[in-house]
């Protein structure tokens, strides 16, 4: 059976059919979210399947989406980062909606370590997690086309879906002197394309003994992708929390120049402050936009491109509302 057919069988056939433990992980507060079943073997202590279970029409398109790009993969093409993408097993149903039911992969997720006392205090755990995406990123622009499209593509939407989702007037001048200003600076650059994730964040990688062994959650990927997106995202994602645990006005552990306290307080940090995760960051950034035969300078824009694709496309209105607030407070320090 094609991942583009849903089958006869249900969830409930699933189930039975494991004849063992079943474990359903807790859904995001996404509005379109999807719940993920893990269903185990008797007498495994690892999941050998796991069940993508959609809560609203719009997660069952996306299901039904993330089955066709998994099974389109070019596998052999991939070589040893095949064994990091879940294969699809079969798409079963659930009360009328398609359920994606996927190998299970090994390793713990990033951010169950990210949110361990003082993980993100310590420089070396917090390089050891960004080496570790770097090397998996890198391993996947290996096989992507050459550098020939160009950067200011990242942005050619955002404007106009701002308005769209936000209303008119939601897009203010300013907001279009930076989206103008980041277009022509990009508009400089030229990137390849190729497979991305679209949402290369810590709840999406296994981690086992400082590698990345598994990559969750392909609902996002686009085929052809800009390969910069993925390298924004996880910086991005990553320092929005350094201050999760951290009471408001007080100092963050580990981080001498950060506050708890306003949204975004660690991305402002990351790209704007001084100390070892902001070098770090750079960093990371630099070396994949390198890579990618990207100028290293643009560091900062196309972290602020990626902020204003999630403002554009972030399932969630307030976190993309969010985002957008973000922009602004960001591009006004950054302004050149």
């Amino acid at each position: 059976m094609t991942a583009t057919m849903t089958s006869r069988r249900t969830l409930s056939d699933l189930v039975d059919d494991a004849n063992g433990r079943v474990v359903c992980l807790a859904m995001s507060k996404d509005p379109n979210a999807t719940v993920t079943v893990l269903l185990f073997r008797p007498g495994d202590d690892r999941p050998k399947y796991a069940a993508k279970v959609p809560t609203t029409a719009v997660a069952a398109e996306r299901v039904r989406h993330e089955a066709i790009a998994l099974a389109s993969l070019d596998r052999r093409r991939l070589d040893t980062l095949d064994r990091t993408i879940p294969k699809v097993v079969e798409v079963v149903e659930h009360m009328g909606w398609p359920v994606l039911v996927t190998t299970a992969l090994p390793g713990r997720v990033m951010l169950a370590s990210y949110h361990q006392w003082r993980h993100t205090a310590r420089p070396v755990s917090v390089r050891t997690d960004f080496e570790a995406a770097g090397r998996w990123l890198a391993e996947l622009h290996s096989h992507a086309s050459p550098g020939d499209t160009n950067l200011a593509r990242m942005i050619d939407r955002v404007g106009p879906e701002l308005t769209r989702r936000f209303g008119e007037g939601s897009v203010t001048t300013e907001d279009v002197e930076v989206l103008l200003g980041l277009h022509s600076r990009l508009g400089r650059q030229r990137v390849g394309r190729g497979l991305v994730h679209g949402d290369f964040w810590p709840g999406n990688l296994l981690m086992t003994d400082g590698q990345v062994r598994g990559v969750i959650d392909w609902e996002n990927s686009r085929p052809d992708g800009l390969l910069t997106r993925d390298l924004a995202r996880f910086a991005i994602a990553y320092s929005l929390y350094l201050d999760r645990h951290t009471r408001p006005g007080r100092r963050v552990s580990g981080h001498a120049g950060l506050r708890a306290g306003e949204w975004g307080a660690g991305l402002d940090y990351a790209l704007n402050g001084v100390g070892w995760y902001p070098d770090l960051v750079h960093q990371f950034v630099a070396d994949g936009l390198r890579r990618l035969g990207v100028d290293s300078t643009c560091v900062g824009d196309v972290i602020l491109a990626e902020i204003a694709c999630i403002a554009a496309e972030a399932d969630n209105p307030e976190f993309a509302k969010s985002h957008l607030r973000l922009l602004r407070r960001l591009a006004s320090v950054d302004a050149p």
